[in-house]
């Protein structure tokens, strides 16, 4: 299977993105959060759609060191588009328009307390990044064929939870929820098919 970076295949994207029935959390009070689910070509010679993918660094005081979408806490008075294009300047030197949003997935409730909101969207230049080595160690792209294969997504148990637990397997790297929630569910988008991922549980380690 084939997702070219190319000016069809962002329309078709972006046409499943705005007819999605997005769901917002509305649960007990949680703290609103947005990141930036970035499509970028894949810089490998294919020709193909890769997303961005970071790690955080070692000296961050959440998370040091794990896979994550840029992004953040929605600042007051912010919308979930405008919060994933700051994130994206602060954390990766990137200013994009509002028109390279695609649109906006579900939310996912995590058990650190934050509602977060996927902002898809689509970046023509990926050369333009500058990261910020106070909470970027590495940029990674990964391809849309990748998590489109049926080998790239395993569903676990765990002892702590009834919820099934998602990993995200690219190549050597596990990617966990809620990052890989998010993921997969952009992956169900992209394949024409409305999946839920609210009920998908985060490793033991992230629920901090």
């Amino acid at each position: 299977m084939s997702f070219p970076f190319t000016p069809s295949f962002r329309a078709e994207l972006a046409a499943r993105c705005q007819a999605f029935p997005r769901i917002a959390y509305a649960g007990p009070e949680l703290k609103l959060a947005a990141v930036a689910i970035t499509l970028v070509d894949a810089g490998d010679g294919s020709g193909e759609t890769a997303f961005l993918l970071t790690r955080r660094s070692a000296q961050l005081r959440a998370h040091a060191g794990q896979w994550a979408l840029p992004g953040g806490r929605c600042d007051l008075g912010e919308t979930l588009q405008q919060a994933a294009l700051r994130e994206l300047h602060e954390e990766l030197g990137l200013l994009l328009p509002q028109t390279s949003i695609l649109g906006v997935l579900d939310d996912y409730a995590t058990r650190s307390g934050y509602a977060i909101a996927p902002v898809i969207t689509w970046l023509d230049h990926a050369e333009e990044m500058v990261p910020n080595p106070a909470e970027v160690a590495s940029v990674h792209r990964f391809r849309l064929d990748q998590i489109a294969d049926d080998a790239a997504v395993a569903f676990e148990t765990i002892p702590e939870s009834e919820r099934p637990l998602i990993r995200l397997n690219l190549g050597e790297h596990h990617i966990h929820a809620p990052t890989a929630a998010l993921i997969y569910q952009l992956r169900e988008v992209i394949a024409g098919r409305v999946t839920r991922v609210a009920e998908l549980e985060q490793p033991v380690f992230a629920w901090r």
